[in-house]
């Protein structure tokens, strides 16, 4: 926030705020560790892909913003994050346009999808799922925790619901957006999925 302009206060209370809401309870993945994963990720791709500083402050903000709402309604939750994250740079007294900027790369987050030529917006959406290429124990302690944000559901609705996620992921040509996502990710991440996938099949025998 502050490498965008902003009022320092201002940015203080954003911080506090958004700590707050990445520690409740119910957040099992989609908490701070999470957050700050993305945050690294996307802050590499942003230096392999040559992005303007400004728009690498942008996706920082963006980065750490992307979650800061997560009640389990898609669509919902990525549009109140957006909205958040607009109304602190507005009261950071950040310029409009970066506020707006910031907003719309979260909401990209929600179909996951942005332009081509947004190079920005991809950066952030390989980050986001780069947690799909890490080692065997790194994903399956990532599986676990998303299955716990999934309490609520039984295990054939989880199983059913899980497999069309990752059928579509698995699917993907490129399941990245970016070259430098590919290189970093697919291979690992596709295995990674494929063997999840193998693991569901199985226990619905």
């Amino acid at each position: 926030m502050l490498a965008l302009g902003g009022d320092g206060q201002v940015a203080d209370e954003a911080a506090a705020e958004l700590v707050r809401r990445y520690a409740q309870p119910h957040r099992r993945y989609h908490n701070l560790v999470h957050v700050e994963a993305v945050v690294r990720d996307a802050t590499g791709l942003a230096h392999r892909l040559g992005l303007a500083e400004v728009e690498r402050a942008l996706l920082v903000v963006a980065a750490c913003a992307h979650d800061v709402v997560y009640d389990g309604r898609p669509g919902e939750d990525e549009q109140r994050s957006a909205d958040w994250v607009e109304h602190w740079l507005t009261r950071a007294r950040v310029a409009a346009v970066h506020a707006a900027r910031a907003a719309e790369l979260v909401l990209a987050t929600a179909a996951h999808t942005a332009p081509a030529g947004d190079l920005t917006a991809l950066a952030l959406l390989d980050a986001d799922l780069a947690i799909l290429a890490a080692e065997e124990a790194g994903y399956d302690e990532y599986r676990a925790a998303v299955r716990q944000e999934y309490s609520a559901y039984d295990e054939a609705a989880w199983r059913a619901g899980r497999t069309k996620v990752l059928t579509e992921l698995v699917s993907r040509e490129p399941l990245y957006a970016t070259e430098a996502g590919r290189q970093l990710w697919e291979a690992a991440a596709k295995s990674n999925l494929a063997r999840e996938l193998r693991s569901l099949a199985a226990q619905d025998r």
